[in-house]
């Protein structure tokens, strides 16, 4: 991606520290947020945000489309052309659309629509403009964590409105209440409240103008129009806006603590020396550029969420609703488990590991509030979106990697995990007592995706309860983790749904799925039939030992079948019935090396890596999910997978970085060098870890994070590496 110069700001792109400027006699060497590209996964079935927005930040500000399906689940889809107005919240890459609140519009010549071209878009980590058809007014969006910064430049000399619009959101939601109150000749603020995904969001703000306010209109307490006195071009408006969950007040102090005089070219700076200063943890040296660009465009998409959920004073909205203040810790929203369990966690283990705690601290008090751990949670709220318990793996992983050392709060802890795993709803009291789910005794379907959640989730709590010592709690959660072993088909090689008398659901297709009908959630039994990932060994018995495992394995990429006529969009970017276009599909691959044959997940991976992520808008096969997707790619160009999504081992696979150096945190770096790679050389044939021969085919997270070097030597020949049992995950 060529690097942008932008517009209207006065002073360089970045900061003395990000400047790509060299001598003419030194080497060119480009930061890494001159990589990212935001509009990849902007088309097709990605939904990624494109805006201004901090890393992992409350305010996402953008442009807002007229949402004209699925895929304006962000609210913007790079296929359209017609903008209703710059909101400061936005989803990146979710299956359904909320959010977009506190819309503003600016106008002028009573000009009531807008479109635009992207030939007139720049956008950059931190940083979006658009120049506005017909009007030809020109918008520059900056953000920090909890406050959005705009810039109007007006074109015609004469008087300019800015339209705030409470009434309208994205996708599912829906306003219910909302208040506009000019404070002074300057300033307005108010709050929404509105409906949806999140049964009950609370947005409260202030936005101080740049100009006198000559004339306040104000409709139904959810539409104001302001008007001001404009120059020409020369006279641009700009509008600081602080939000918060919490009040009015403190939205006011957001925007004075964050932005306060701050002009808008600095915080635009500051906005992106952030980004390149989080990029800056993996440093990489790709095969080419086109992987550089899609690599860190990806590292930047696993950032835009979960987001920061409290005041700059700490005080936050609770899952119960109420107002919490002083409990030190930041507390974040946007956790789309069900997805980011697999590779999005994990790869935060390894180069954020200063929030850690604070992922902990908010899945505990979420615990606390609402009486179980988060399953998807928005904006504060419980959407117990998709299936399983999957706050458990997540919060494991954090206990088994030692971020909570202290011995009060692992049991803490433990007690959060066992207590959602025992709760009555969800499906787990048919668990509870047949052993599995039986789709004849739960009308929502999908029991077998169901059953086989709640087992890698229960393996999840086993092994917390082996950690702590805790023999009756151990048994009883692991024996329920092998409960997969119900829903196994010994003829047809497929997890079924069973009935409460013990019978395979008929008929059955294997090819077959649709929303809400069948056995499998956002997938078939091609897809099902992998999901034991805390247990892959004893999956391997169930098929009848390796050979079988593997010829079914290797089917996988080649068999083809109809997925029916109502088959959920989710499933996409198939390569035979391996659907990579959705997370249950991503650790298959990596099974490979569990059955001794990483030769066989190379060519695989490989494939994957070049033809199912691209550098254009259409560049995602499906959903970005939150940042999973784009994890799933960062994680295997280092050549890792953690399969096991609790305890930290990274199996490997075929790396496309030349060399990769990790920011694992406590001044450690964990540098990885895959010699002798390139496009046909993808087979390890042997490694090296800190100078030493190493013959495993995984590495652990103690191991990683501990610092230090891991070497691989690539060839484009078929090699035994990691062939010996002793040597697999």
């Amino acid at each position: 991606m060529k690097s942008f110069k932008l517009a209207g700001l006065g002073i360089l792109i970045l900061l003395s520290a990000v400047s790509c400027s060299r001598s003419k006699y030194a080497k060119s060497i480009k930061s890494p947020v001159e990589y990212v590209n935001p509009m990849i996964g902007s088309g097709g079935h990605g939904h990624v945000f494109v805006g201004a927005s901090v890393p992992f930040g409350f305010v996402q500000l953008g442009p807002t489309e007229p949402v004209r399906g699925w895929d304006w689940c962000s609210g913007y889809h790079y296929s359209d052309s017609v903008l209703v107005g710059f909101s400061h919240t936005h989803l990146s890459g979710t299956g359904i659309g909320d959010l977009g609140d506190v819309l503003f519009f600016p106008v002028q010549d009573g000009s009531s629509t807008a479109t635009f071209s992207h030939a007139d878009e720049k956008v950059v980590p931190g940083y979006y403009s658009v120049v506005m058809r017909p009007s030809n007014i020109r918008v520059e969006l900056t953000a920090t964590a909890r406050a959005g910064f705009h810039r109007y430049v007006f074109p015609k000399k004469g008087d300019a409105s800015v339209i705030i619009d409470l009434h309208n959101g994205i996708g599912w939601d829906q306003w219910v209440d909302s208040k506009l109150v000019q404070d002074n000749d300057s300033t307005i603020s108010g709050y929404r409240i509105s409906t949806g995904w999140a049964k009950h969001q609370q947005v409260y703000f202030t936005a101080v103008f740049s100009k006198t306010i000559q004339r306040c209109m104000i409709t139904g307490d959810s539409i104001g129009s302001m008007t001001f006195k404009n120059e020409g071009e020369s006279d641009p408006l700009s509008v600081k806006v602080g939000l918060s969950a919490v009040s009015v007040d403190n939205a006011k102090l957001n925007l004075k603590t964050e932005i306060g005089s701050q002009s808008f070219d600095l915080v635009a700076d500051k906005a992106l020396a952030l980004w390149n200063n989080e990029l800056g943890r993996i440093k990489v040296d790709m095969l080419d550029e086109t992987a550089t660009e899609i690599f860190y465009t990806a590292f930047y998409h696993t950032m835009i969420a979960p987001s920061v959920f409290c005041d700059v004073n700490g005080d936050y909205r609770g899952s119960d609703g109420k107002v919490y203040q002083n409990e030190d810790f930041v507390n974040y929203t946007t956790f789309s488990l069900w997805d980011t369990y697999r590779a999005a966690h994990p790869l935060a283990t390894l180069v954020h590991s200063d929030r850690m705690k604070d992922y902990a601290e908010t899945f505990m008090h979420i615990f606390k509030q609402q009486g179980k751990l988060p399953v998807w949670h928005l904006m504060g709220n419980e959407t117990d979106c998709m299936v399983g318990n999957p706050g458990i793996p997540v919060l494991a992983d954090l206990v088994l990697k030692g971020f909570l050392p202290d011995k009060a709060d692992q049991e803490e802890v433990f007690k959060a995990m066992k207590t959602s795993a025992m709760l009555n709803e969800r499906s787990m009291n048919l668990l509870k007592q047949y052993g599995y789910i039986p789709y004849d005794k739960e009308p929502s379907n999908e029991t077998t995706s169901k059953g086989l959640e709640y087992a890698l989730a229960d393996a999840c709590v086993a092994k917390v309860a082996q950690f702590l010592g805790k023999t009756s709690d151990y048994n009883y959660f692991h024996h329920r983790s092998e409960s997969y072993r119900y829903y196994w088909d010994s003829k047809t090689h497929f997890m079924r749904g069973l009935s409460s008398t013990g019978k395979f659901s008929e008929p059955f297709d294997p090819f077959f799925t649709a929303p809400g009908k069948g056995d499998y959630t956002e997938g078939n039994a091609w897809q099902y039939a992998w999901l034991v990932p805390h247990d892959v060994h004893g999956l391997i018995k169930l098929f009848g030992g390796e050979k079988a495992f593997v010829s079914k394995l290797d089917s996988l990429f080649i068999v083809q079948g109809d997925l029916g006529k109502d088959a959920a969009p989710d499933v996409s970017g198939l390569i035979g019935q391996y659907a990579h276009g959705n997370e249950p599909s991503h650790h298959i691959i990596y099974l490979y090396d569990y059955a001794g044959m990483p030769y066989k997940a190379a060519p695989r991976l490989r494939e994957v890596m070049s033809t199912l992520y691209k550098a254009d808008p259409d560049g995602l096969c499906g959903n970005e999910d939150v940042g999973q997707m784009s994890a799933w790619y960062v994680m295997s160009a280092l050549g890792l997978y953690q399969v096991d999504p609790a305890g930290g081992i990274f199996v490997f696979g075929s790396p496309i970085v030349k060399e990769a150096t990790l920011n694992v945190g406590h001044d450690r770096t964990f540098k990885i060098i895959a010699h002798n790679n390139s496009k046909d050389n993808m087979y390890i044939q042997s490694a090296k870890l800190n100078g030493k021969p190493y013959t495993k085919s995984y590495i652990t997270f103690k191991d990683i994070v501990d610092g230090g070097t891991l070497e691989f030597e690539m060839g484009g020949q078929v090699s035994s590496f990691g062939a010996l049992a002793t040597d697999r995950p």
